[in-house]
């Protein structure tokens, strides 16, 4: 069977999160490990998802869950690291064993995670085709992508990178960094992650056991940079991935 569907970023936030709160290596490191939710609009739900399945979602806000956020050219972009200076930014989600750990960030533990912890890192750009992804850089120091390369490149901890369909790019990832990280060159610096990228698709994928496709792109009235979804499957898998889909489709407009 083939089914198609339409998935706005928002819903692909959601979608993401809820893969990644069944991926077997977050649950593995639920329980035995540590997992780290690095701020992000798309982390946000994925934290919300998370804190929800160990019973300790009731403190949790996505409210402010960021680092620094693309916006539209006429409006003024959050202040990094905190909604403004009344609202000091909460920190990232920590779970150590399953535990919340509030107020920390992924520098506070960075140094003594190994083989068997997750860093969940997001990104802005993604090559599908190479399963690769990257950041826009801001912090003169790397910010918390630093952190998380080096857990990932230093003592194996899993990086998973969750990343929306709409932020896929053309050009190699590194053709790109080159280019924006040039001496001459003005605005973000781009930086490649070395982790496991995991978009809409792999959440189709991992919750249903259909295979989903990117066949088109697109739409006006909240659709704008949605993703049209073919996906394919028995029966069983299609009715999974039909439910799944209808569960998030009317998730509102993000707002960080």
């Amino acid at each position: 069977m083939l089914q198609q569907a339409v998935v706005t970023p928002a819903a692909g936030k959601r979608l993401i999160a809820r893969g990644l709160t069944a991926h077997p290596a977050v649950r593995s490191a639920l329980t035995d490990g540590t997992v780290v939710v690095v701020a992000g609009t798309t982390n946000g739900y994925l934290a919300e998802e998370l804190l929800r399945a160990v019973g300790q979602d009731g403190a949790f806000t996505r409210e402010g869950f960021c680092r620094g956020v693309v916006t539209p050219p006429s409006r003024a972009r959050t202040a990094a690291g905190r909604l403004d200076d009344d609202h000091p930014f909460a920190g990232d989600v920590i779970l150590v064993k399953g535990q919340w750990q509030q107020g920390r960030q992924i520098f506070d533990v960075a140094d003594d995670l190994g083989s068997g912890d997750v860093i969940v890192k997001g990104a802005n750009a993604v090559d599908l085709d190479r399963r690769e992804a990257a950041v826009l850089i801001g912090d003169p120091q790397a910010g918390t992508a630093a952190s998380a390369i080096r857990g990932a490149a230093g003592r194996r901890v899993r990086l998973l990178i969750p990343v929306g369909l709409e932020k896929r790019v053309v050009e190699p990832l590194s053709d790109l960094a080159r280019m924006l990280n040039a001496a001459d060159a003005t605005g973000p610096r781009l930086l490649p992650l070395c982790g496991d990228v995991f978009t809409e698709l792999d959440a189709v994928a991992l919750l249903t056991g259909a295979e989903a496709h990117l066949v088109a792109s697109g739409g006006v009235s909240g659709a704008e940079g949605a993703s049209w979804l073919a996906v394919r499957g028995t029966e069983e898998q299609c009715r999974r991935a039909d439910e799944l889909l209808q569960s998030v489709a009317d998730e509102p407009l993000c707002r960080p």
